[in-house]
C-alpha cells in the first residue's frame, strides 16, 4: 500500500513486481517518440545557434570601427557573464541542504516501513474510508492520512504516529517542489550563461583581431616574452625585465609613466571618467581608488595577505577558489606588461597601472590580451580552467581552479585588501 507508494518515489530498495512489469512492457512505439522528441530539441538547439551566430556577427559589424563601443559591450557583456555565475554558485549553495533533507526524510520514511503499513492497516479496519491499493504519490498518502484522523478513524497512540508521518510527507513534498524550481531556475541561468558566453568570445575575438591588425609583430612580441621570462627567477625581476627589454611592454611602461596621475574631482576619484569607454589611460588613480574594486573572478578566499603560506613563508597575495571556466575581468585599468606562462604560476597576466603599481593575476587556462594592450576595469581578459593551474605552494585546494592575484608598489607586495569594495554597489564599473 503506502509502502509500494513510497518504493515508487525512491525509498525502497526495488520497484514492485507489477511496475516492473509495467516498465520492461513499454511499447517500442514510446521509444520511438522519445527518439523524436530528442532529435527534434536538438534541431531546434542548432537553430537556435546558428541564429545567435549570425546574430552576433551582425551586431559586430554594427560596432565597426568605434572601438568605444566594442569596449563598452566587452564590459558589459562580461558583467552579465559573471552575474549569472553568482546566480547558479548561489543556487547549488541552496539546492544541497535541500537536497540533503530530502535524502534524510526519505531514509527515515523508508526506515519506517512497518509503521506506516501498520497505520494504513488501522485505517483500512476502520472501514471509513480504505486508502487505493497502490499509492504512487506521496500527496495519495498524505491525503489518507489526512483523513483517518478527521474522521477519528484511529486511535490517539496511532494518531500520533499518523502525525509524525503526515509532518515528514507534508515536509517531503514541499521540499520536491521546492527543489524542482530550483533546478528548473538553475538550468535556466545555464543555458543564458552558454549564450552570454559565446556572445562574449565573439566579442573578444574582434577585439584581439583589432589589436593584431595594429600590431604586426605581436606573435614574435609574444614569443620573445616567454623566452626573456625564462632568464629571470622572480615576479620582481620578470616586470623589470619585460619594461625594459620587450618593446610593446617598455611602450606601455613608458606611457604609464606619462600619463601621471589623473585629475581628481573635488579631492575624490573621477568615478564619472569610468564611464568613458574609448580612454586610453587609467579614469582613477590606483593609489586614491581603494574600497571601490571588485574581485576579478567570482570565489571565495582560500588565502590572505600577510598569512602563513604553508612552507615556512607569508602569503604576497590572495588566492580565490573560482568556478571551472568562470570568466576573469581586470579590477582597475592598466597596460598588459607580461601575458604567458611563468613558472609555477600558470599563465600569468600582468598589469601596469600607472603610479608604480602593478596588479599581477595567475592561475588561468587561457588569457585573452597580448602585451602591450591597454584595458579597462571589468573588461573580459582571461577563463579559469578546470583544475589548479598554480602550483601548491599558492593554491590551497588543487582540486578546483584558484587565481591568484598580488599588488606591487614600485616592485614590493603590497596588502590588496584596501582596494576591495565591501559591497556589490560599490565597486567601480568601466
Amino acid at each position: 500500500m503506502l509502502s509500494a507508494g513510497l518504493v515508487s518515489i525512491g525509498l525502497a530498495g526495488g520497484w514492485p513486481r507489477q511496475a516492473q512489469a509495467q516498465v520492461t512492457a513499454s511499447p517500442s512505439t514510446d521509444l520511438i517518440r522519445q527518439h523524436e522528441q530528442e532529435l527534434e530539441a536538438a534541431r531546434a538547439r542548432q537553430k537556435s545557434a546558428a541564429e545567435l551566430q549570425e546574430k552576433l556577427k551582425a551586431d559586430i559589424a554594427a560596432i565597426g570601427e568605434d572601438r568605444a563601443k566594442l569596449n563598452q559591450q566587452l564590459i558589459d557583456v562580461a558583467a552579465k557573464v559573471r552575474a549569472v555565475e553568482t546566480r547558479i554558485g548561489e543556487t547549488e549553495a541552496r539546492l544541497q541542504p535541500l537536497d540533503a533533507r530530502e535524502a534524510q526524510i526519505r531514509a527515515s520514511l523508508d526506515s519506517r516501513r512497518s509503521e506506516i503499513s501498520e497505520v494504513l492497516a488501522a485505517l483500512q479496519r476502520a472501514g471509513r474510508r480504505a486508502p487505493p491499493a497502490l499509492l504512487v504519490r506521496p500527496e495519495d498518502a498524505l491525503q489518507s492520512l489526512r483523513t483517518a484522523m478527521l474522521l477519528g478513524a484511529v486511535v490517539p497512540d496511532m494518531r500520533a504516529r499518523a502525525d509524525r508521518l503526515v509532518g515528514d510527507l507534508g515536509e517531503l513534498i514541499a521540499l520536491r517542489k521546492a527543489i524542482s524550481a530550483e533546478r528548473d531556475q538553475l538550468t535556466a541561468d545555464r543555458g543564458k550563461l552558454n549564450t552570454d558566453q559565446l556572445q562574449l568570445a565573439s566579442l573578444v575575438d574582434e577585439r584581439q583581431r583589432k589589436q593584431s591588425a595594429a600590431e604586426n609583430d605581436m606573435e614574435v612580441e609574444r614569443a620573445r616574452a616567454v623566452t626573456l621570462s625564462r632568464q629571470v627567477d622572480s615576479l620582481q625581476g620578470l616586470i623589470a625585465k619585460m619594461e625594459l627589454d620587450l618593446k610593446s611592454a617598455a611602450k606601455a611602461a613608458a606611457t604609464a609613466s606619462l600619463k601621471g596621475t589623473p585629475a581628481a574631482l573635488n579631492g575624490k576619484p573621477n568615478l564619472g571618467a569610468l564611464k568613458d569607454p574609448g580612454r586610453l589611460s587609467p579614469a582613477i588613480a590606483f593609489a586614491s581608488a581603494k574600497g571601490l574594486f571588485a574581485l576579478p573572478v567570482n570565489g571565495t578566499k582560500l588565502r590572505e595577505f600577510g598569512k602563513p603560506d604553508g612552507v615556512g613563508g607569508i602569503e604576497k597575495g590572495i588566492s580565490l577558489a573560482a568556478r571551472p571556466g568562470a570568466q576573469v575581468t581586470t579590477p582597475c585599468d592598466g597596460w598588459v606588461v607580461y601575458s604567458g606562462p611563468f613558472r609555477s604560476y600558470g599563465q600569468l597576466l600582468i598589469l601596469n597601472a600607472g603610479g608604480g603599481y602593478h596588479v599581477l593575476i595567475a592561475g588561468m587556462e587561457r588569457i585573452s590580451v597580448n602585451i602591450g594592450q591597454f584595458v579597462l576595469t571589468g573588461e573580459p581578459v582571461a577563463i579559469m580552467g578546470s583544475t589548479s593551474q598554480v602550483a601548491s605552494i599558492l593554491a590551497a585546494n588543487a582540486s578546483q581552479p584558484v587565481l591568484y592575484i598580488e599588488f606591487r608598489k614600485d616592485g614590493t607586495p603590497i596588502d590588496p585588501g584596501p582596494w576591495w569594495a565591501a559591497s556589490e554597489g560599490e565597486k567601480v564599473r568601466g
